[in-house]
């Protein structure tokens, strides 16, 4: 498993490459790295596993030395040197330095390294970044290396970790599926505003992180954007849910969370449900068995966000601790808003540790959340070049104004209500509880057994407002254009009807619903000078409130055996997860709308040559009704599966894995029937037919499916330094009724090498999406002929992740880290049918139109870059960030092009106190434009009309200040 080792990961290890050895105990120069360390009191071979995890530093011991002793803990900003100093103090334990540069515990009386055991010997234990991956059991630790002298200096981060999606020891070094580990300290660095901001962390990770807090869009390897296909997001090795919601709605990073494993491809399909492409699992603190503390946060941004999170871990009794968090959130939004929306998380967490070795971990979770969510905005786009409208800001605009707070929308009766309220004012309103319980057994030295369950009860009020739903740039069209009653109007149909029910009607006008003011047809100034661009559009209003309850488990047995020269890590293991979900959708709702900051809802109404109101079109702005996609619905998903995992290593050299995951899933599913129906008496305007309503009735259904999962790897280790690794993987997404789940293939192949203060992986890989449906307009002068064809899209791509720290003075101080993915997504094989338009068939220019097209909101290159200087006197660092995304097209059709953009940001970390930090973060500093998807509500070919087109785009520049204080 190829782990790309981060920023903080390479400060010690590049002073060790190039020769700087250091000897514990020595004053620490100015420039030397400084790692906050959060060690509770604990065993000490616990205590230096902890150790390495912060500072990413190898270290080789005997189990018998450190058998029995215990550690005072430790909390604060250190040295290496200083850390082992203080974890070691009172012992009659020493470090040394063999000629690898790998640290080594050993007693005083020890006279020299060289007496130590040599290359393979499994009376070495090592304390690697230990990653606590919760979806595979304990693994029996891996030998360690302690190279002869004349053999090179190497990077010993390449034998540190032990990764997500692994079920043994795998390291940097002799792993062959690519992870990225983020820790603790990179998290502090980026100083994540959302769960969105950790996945930008992930090279080959393309995030979409312009929707709000939650319910945004991740892809991977070239898979198509525009939702979180193949991506799982995990808490302690488990996804809170099996589908039917995105993992963003039921899970939050908070606190509590220590650091980040992000798995792509490989054995993330086999271990975790539903992540061909990758599973990010998000890592909990340890809690405290031995003495009590914790950490607390306040942070406060620029637009206005208030937050505060506390962790607090203390023990109960001998093996029994308990841990406590959460966060208090009062959020505006990043965009301009006339609503606040707060937000509280809890977690409670108690753990046994019995002396055998088994433990018990349990876990209780309650939420309650409200967030803004941002869908798309008109944008200008004129002579090549994307900007504002007037009167609507790019950067901070939000046409949600407060008559968006609660609207009353019509429904059919049928659906138990007459009425439903969408309410922007609550904005997406999630309320929800999870219970889970983890087992960790040994049977004896090689066999142990593992089993989790967890049980999460969900409902989510979904309240959201999406312009150019359907209508698409239609229905952006002047107020004028809007209020003459000809075939250019969007609302020819409505005026047709204004005018055979007022008779004495000679013209129309738009009434605010705020202000009541109504401006007729005739006062052509006024309308063109409305909101400085004289624009109204249509807006849909979508509430959605599903009610989920799912439960899931994953449970075996794990079986290490060594031999002379070899090992082995087996495990069989199975899963089961139940989902039952109830959807209601019905009542959606088309209304009127200026474009502008914080927009007004307008009334449609009829006058007379004196400009008097006759009567009213439209039911408070509201012209049309229907239910969005089936309405009202209901499934029950069930999947059963059973794995194999095995991880085999031969002469510490060759490293071959493979796994294998069947698969058996079922749904039954009941979807409501609709029909054209009076909406309930007593509402307004002359649109009293719903044409789209639930009828009371249901269509039954039911499917199932059989995938089987596989892969496989190797990794060879040429040098100390040096490994190269090749994986397949074939893995698949359920797709519940569907009987052929979508399938993925993944090919990678990779080298990895670290010296002379660099370390780095270089990635290639290629992804086949074959045989799958899209969408898309087959004639690109025809935009409402939208049709689906089938194609494959096959990606080639390759990405880099490298850290640098030079290893000679005065340099020492300066690292830069780097990531970037370059991949060439196309679309090929492409079959659309018979399509007959005049008596022609034109399915062969429909193929040929879309053969080699770029599948849309797929960028074919990421980068980011970021260079820092650590403070002198432990006082923390500063950094700059630069993030580039390249062009995406807006569809499969490939007729818009949203332009690529880069993002600079600058932060600092300074260390008030040991216990006291103060982040100060400034995001796109240069206020730069940049749009992440056009409008796939108005089909796939999308245009740019008269000049304006939809999307949705990043904010302007934003800053967070935050104060961690840690007791």
């Amino acid at each position: 498993m190829i782990l790309k080792q981060r920023r903080g990961t390479l400060l010690l290890t590049s002073a060790l490459v190039g020769g700087v050895f250091f000897r514990v105990g020595d004053t620490a120069h100015a420039a030397e790295p400084i790692y906050r360390f959060d060690i509770p009191a604990e065993p000490l071979g616990q205590a230096l596993t902890d150790f390495s995890q912060t500072a990413s530093q190898q270290i080789i011991y005997s189990e018998n030395v450190v058998k029995g002793r215990r550690t005072p803990g430790l909390h604060g900003s250190y040295t290496v040197a200083e850390a082992l100093n203080a974890l070691l103090a009172g012992s009659d334990l020493k470090v040394d330095i063999n000629p690898s540069g790998v640290l080594m515990i050993e007693p005083r009386s020890l006279q020299s390294t060289q007496s130590l055991v040599a290359y393979g010997d499994q009376s070495i234990q090592r304390a690697s970044f230990k990653a606590v991956a919760e979806n595979t059991p304990a693994a029996v630790p891996a030998a360690t290396a302690a190279e002869p002298a004349e053999e090179p200096t190497v990077a010993n981060d390449l034998s540190t970790v032990v990764v997500t999606g692994s079920t043994s020891k795998r390291t940097l070094l002799d792993a062959s599926v690519a992870i990225t580990s983020v820790s603790s300290a990179d998290l502090e660095q980026k100083a994540p505003r959302g769960t969105d901001d950790v996945l930008e962390m992930v090279p080959g990770i393309y995030v979409e992180s312009t929707a709000g807090p939650v319910s945004n869009n991740y892809s991977v390897r070239g898979l198509p954007g525009g939702g979180q296909q193949f991506i799982r997001l995990e808490e302690d090795g488990m996804p809170a849910i099996y589908g039917g919601l995105n993992d963003d709605e039921v899970f939050q990073n908070d606190i509590s969370i220590d650091h980040v494993e992000a798995l792509e491809g490989g054995s993330s399909g086999i271990l975790t449900p539903n992540a061909a492409g990758a599973s990010i699992n998000f890592i909990s603190r340890k809690l405290n068995f031995d003495q009590g503390d914790g950490v607390g946060r306040i942070a406060g941004t620029t637009y206005g966000e208030r937050r505060a999170d506390v962790w607090y871990s203390a023990p109960i009794s001998e093996g029994l601790a308990f841990a406590v968090s959460g966060y208090y959130d009062s959020n505006p939004g990043t965009r301009s808003s006339p609503f606040r929306y707060d937000t509280w998380h809890t977690k409670l967490q108690l753990e046994k540790r019995f002396e055998n070795g088994t433990s018990v971990r349990l876990t209780y979770k309650r939420w309650d959340e409200h967030d803004p969510y941002y869908a798309d905005q008109p944008y200008a786009y004129n002579n090549g070049k994307i900007g504002s409208i007037p009167g609507l800001d790019t950067q901070f605009g939000n046409i949600i104004g407060p008559g968006f707070g609660y609207v009353t929308v019509p429904d059919s009766c049928a659906a138990n209500e007459c009425f439903r309220t969408f309410s922007e004012a609550e904005g997406i309103h999630a309320t929800g509880s999870l219970y889970r319980i983890d087992l960790n057994a040994p049977i004896n030295d090689s066999v142990s057994v593992f089993a989790r369950a967890r049980y999460t009860s969900t409902d989510w009020n979904f309240n959201g407002v999406f312009a150019g739903s359907g209508t698409g740039n239609s229905g952006l069209a002047t107020a004028e254009t809007y209020l003459t009653p000809t075939a250019a109007s969007p609302i020819q149909s409505l005026l047709a009807l204004g005018q055979a029910a007022y008779p004495a009607t000679t013209q129309f006008g738009i009434r605010n619903l705020a202000t009541g003011q109504v401006t007729p047809a005739a006062n052509a100034a006024a309308l063109n000078a409305l909101n400085g661009n004289g624009l109204l559009q249509q807006t849909v209003l979508n509430r959605q409130l599903i009610r989920q309850r799912d439960w899931g488990s994953d449970f075996g047995v794990k079986w290490d055996a060594t031999g002379t020269g070899w090992r082995n890590s087996l495990t069989l293991g199975g899963m089961i997860y139940s989902t039952d979900q109830h959807n209601d959708q019905s009542g959606v709702a088309t209304v009127i709308n200026d474009v502008t900051n914080q927009s007004n809802i307008y009334d449609i109404v009829a006058l007379n040559s004196a400009g008097a109101v006759l009567g009213t079109l439209s039911n408070n702005g509201l012209i049309s009704y229907g239910n969005w996609g089936a309405g009202i619905s209901s499934y029950n998903q069930n999947s059963r599966s059973a794995y194999v995992n095995n991880e085999f290593t031969w002469n510490e050299r060759l490293h071959f894995d493979f796994g294998l995951r069947y698969e058996h899933e079922e749904e039954t599913a009941a979807s409501g029937n609709s029909s054209s129906m009076p909406i309930p008496p007593g509402v307004g305007g002359l649109v009293q037919t719903n044409p789209n309503a639930f009828n009371g009735t249901y269509s039954y259904s039911s499917g199932h499916e059989t995938p089987i999962h596989y892969t496989a790897g190797v990794n060879y280790t040429l040098a100390p330094n040096l490994s190269v690794y090749g994986r397949y993987e074939h893995a698949y997404q359920t797709q519940g009724l569907n009987p052929q789940a979508a399938g993925v293939i993944l090919y990678e192949a990779g080298v990895t090498f670290a010296d002379y203060g660099l370390i780095g992986t270089v990635r290639a890989f290629r992804t086949q999406f074959d045989h799958q449906t899209w969408g898309g307009g087959v004639d690109p002068a025809n935009p409402n002929l939208n049709l689906g064809f089938f194609a494959n899209s096959d990606t080639n791509g390759v990405d880099v992740d490298a850290t640098y720290r030079p290893t000679f003075e005065p340099l020492q101080a300066f690292a830069v880290h780097a990531q970037a993915t370059y991949q060439d997504p196309k679309f090929n094989h492409v079959s659309t049918g018979t399509i007959t338009i005049n008596n022609v068939d034109i399915s062969s220019e429909a193929n040929a139109f879309y053969n080699g097209k770029t599948p849309g909101r797929t960028p074919n290159l990421l980068y980011t870059i970021t260079p820092q200087y650590d403070l002198p006197h432990r006082l923390g660092q500063v950094y700059l960030r630069y993030k580039y995304v390249g062009r995406i097209f807006a569809d499969n059709g490939d007729q818009v092009v949203l332009p690529g953009y880069g993002i600079l940001s600058v932060g600092a970390i300074y260390n008030i106190t040991q216990s006291a930090t103060l982040n100060v973060s400034v995001d796109n500093v240069t206020n730069e434009l940049g749009l992440t998807e056009g409008n796939p509500r108005q089909g796939f070919t999308q245009q740019i009309v008269n000049g304006y087109f939809y999307g949705r785009g990043i904010v302007g520049t934003t800053a967070l200040v935050s104060l961690s204080y840690r007791f």
